[in-house]
């Protein structure tokens, strides 16, 4: 599953990461030893120094397995909160580590911004087709309406959440012309556009109403 998904999200926006998220997979023990939180079903852990950029990704495996037992849409139906969960565990491994080739820096907030985006085009393009319009609604109340963030959560991790899913949920409403009229390319070249932009430019583009 870690495979497909890379590959969708390296097809929508039209890049290819040479690194495979499946390779910098950790188990738990070792995503602890590694400085991961221990609350959390999916997490990229990341330590830069002076000789580089390190990552490592950890997802529970119960989730893992239960997700890739099935084809992706059948995953969606069938656990669509821990499909989408697996997908930004990827989401935020390809736009790392593609910003670091760039030598590109990224905050936190533009991972899990785009990471958000990441999540509707992919679910939104699986299922195009004739229901598309109908399902890229659903999609936008079931991602960014019906959401509720874990009370565990600091109050610096609350905001970069909350403002993440806000200014991710301004962006995704204005794709939805673009679902209407069925123009897939304009559709990508779209997301290609905004997926290339970089720190508060991303941001204040995503943010525009």
């Amino acid at each position: 599953m870690l495979d497909l998904l890379q590959e969708h999200i390296e097809a929508i926006y039209g890049i290819r990461c040479e690194y495979r998220a499946k390779d910098f997979l950790v188990d738990s023990p070792s995503a602890l030893a590694l400085g991961a939180s221990g609350r959390a079903r999916e997490e990229l852990l990341v330590h830069q120094d002076e000789d580089g950029l390190e990552l490592a990704l950890y997802i529970d495996p119960a989730l893992l397995s239960r997700v890739s037992s099935a084809e992706p849409l059948r995953a969606i139906e069938l656990d669509m909160g821990g499909f989408c969960e697996v997908a930004e565990g990827v989401s935020h491994f390809v736009y790392l580590s593609r910003s670091a080739m760039l030598e590109r820096s990224v905050s936190l907030l533009e991972l899990e911004a785009q990471a958000e985006v990441d999540k509707f085009a992919i679910c939104g393009l699986l299922r195009w087709g004739e229901d598309r319009v109908r399902w890229a609604w659903a999609l936008l109340a079931t991602l960014f309406d019906r959401t509720r963030l874990r009370e565990t959560l600091s109050d610096a991790e609350r905001w970069r959440y909350g403002q993440s899913s806000r200014i991710a949920r301004a962006y995704c409403e204005r794709l939805l012309p673009l679902f209407v009229a069925g123009d897939l390319g304009r559709v990508l070249t779209e997301l290609r556009h905004s997926y290339r932009l970089g720190a508060e430019a991303k941001l204040h583009y995503f943010a525009r109403r």
